[in-house]
């Protein structure tokens, strides 16, 4: 088979980039693991999708319903059930499905969507027997929310991820006991509103610089050690206490689903974990393009969405079109910045939308991205925090002529 576009992952990226591709070219193939659309978006019921998007709130399945349905009415060649199983430098996808077996796809030009993937307990060292009641926190918010099985009566959660903070609202509100939420670092990891709304509001503890030492049961969980850590995060064993459950839920990070991208020679972020990208969301393999979680963690689907949309638009030009980039300015991480995306600009003729994340939590802080002493963009927040996202746009035309870019954080 051959096609323009190849979109892989029917996630709200895949859809969204697939859809705006398709404005540009009526051969798009989008190419889904699943047996059905959505991602992750189907199992996660509570609201707070699509407010800059749409301008309201809904729900995961109402926000990824939306887009099922536009692609459904629209040329796009939806194969589900399909797992791809390589992808190479040349834009050659190899996938198999039980329709048509092995083939394999030529395409013009490939937008990577995979998503991203929950760390496991081996992924985070932690100790202990293997009985029944370890979860990561997607895997209960499935059970519970698609499947209607509960994972367990008496929970500990461990990380303060947004899906996990969510989970302690959720299994609250099915009649299960949180016993708390611990947390290794010294800062909540989700977003403030869901540390609010998910366990303050439901009289949840918080246990801040604290982390799992041990796990005991056969068959099933029955209690985890909890202890203080040190500063450099080793566990203070004269701290430790038992702390009795069935189920210990496991929100600890999630990393970009990126073995595609090794196969295809793609140059990846050490810190993000996905590849590095420019403006238009395409990699360092010419034609072959990222967006979503796949590239950095995300902390609303709405940005997703937008960025998809940028990646699918641009594959699509390229896949149409001879242009070749010619000029690739990297941009520098300054002051208190972890990483931001894109990593470099090239032949920029429309707004660049920069995403970073803070090291350190600052108050009073200056965003800022600038070239030597010009200042290209700046915004004032009240406070930056690292589970917190910020994003900041640099006008095109101030990005004519330039040679460097910067971006950092700086007292207000």
């Amino acid at each position: 088979m051959q096609t323009d576009v190849a979109v892989i992952g029917g996630g709200p990226a895949g859809l969204a980039a697939a859809l705006a591709a398709a404005e540009y070219t009526d051969d798009v193939v989008l190419l889904e693991r699943d047996v059905e659309l959505g991602g992750i978006l189907p199992q996660c019921i509570h609201h707070g999708f699509g407010n800059f998007v749409f301008g309201e709130m809904w729900t995961g399945p109402e926000y990824a319903q939306y887009y099922i349905d536009r692609v459904a009415a629209s040329p796009i060649m939806v194969l589900t059930d399909t797992m791809v199983l390589d992808l190479s430098a040349d834009r050659t996808i190899t996938a198999v499905n039980p329709c048509w077996g092995l083939f394999t796809l030529e395409a013009e030009a490939v937008v990577l969507a995979m998503g991203c993937r929950e760390r496991t307990r081996n992924q985070i060292r932690l100790p202990g027997p293997r009985p029944a009641g370890i979860y990561t926190a997607g895997t209960a918010q499935r059970l519970i929310n698609i499947e209607g099985v509960m994972p367990g009566s008496r929970a500990v959660i461990l990380g303060s991820g947004d899906v996990g903070l969510i989970m302690a609202r959720r299994l609250t509100w099915e009649g299960a006991v949180v016993e708390g939420v611990y947390e290794i670092m010294s800062q909540p990891g989700g977003l403030t509103r869901n540390v609010v709304q998910c366990l303050y509001d439901q009289d949840i503890p918080l246990h801040l610089g604290y982390t799992v030492t041990h796990i005991e049961g056969t068959r099933r969980v029955e209690s985890v050690t909890v202890a203080q850590v040190g500063d450099k995060m080793q566990p203070k064993l004269e701290t430790e206490r038992v702390v009795p459950c069935d189920t210990l839920i496991l929100a600890v990070g999630l990393i970009p689903e990126n073995e595609l991208s090794y196969n295809a020679d793609i140059t990846l972020d050490n810190t993000t974990g996905g590849p590095i990208v420019d403006q238009d969301m395409e990699t360092s393999q010419p034609g072959i393009f990222a967006c979503g979680n796949v590239v950095h963690v995300h902390d609303v689907v709405d940005d997703v969405t937008i960025a998809a949309q940028t990646a699918g638009r641009e594959a699509a030009k390229a896949a149409i079109s001879e242009l070749h980039k010619h000029t690739i300015i990297p941009v520098q991480l300054g002051d208190n910045v972890s990483y931001v995306v894109p990593q470099c600009i090239s032949d920029v003729d429309t707004d660049v939308r920069f995403y970073l994340r803070v090291q350190t939590e600052q108050r009073n802080a200056v965003v800022m991205v600038r070239c030597d002493d010009a200042i290209l963009a700046e915004q004032r927040q009240p406070i930056v925090r690292p589970p917190e996202m910020v994003t900041l746009t640099v006008p095109a035309e101030r990005l004519e002529g330039i040679h460097h870019i910067e971006v950092e954080v700086q007292d207000g």
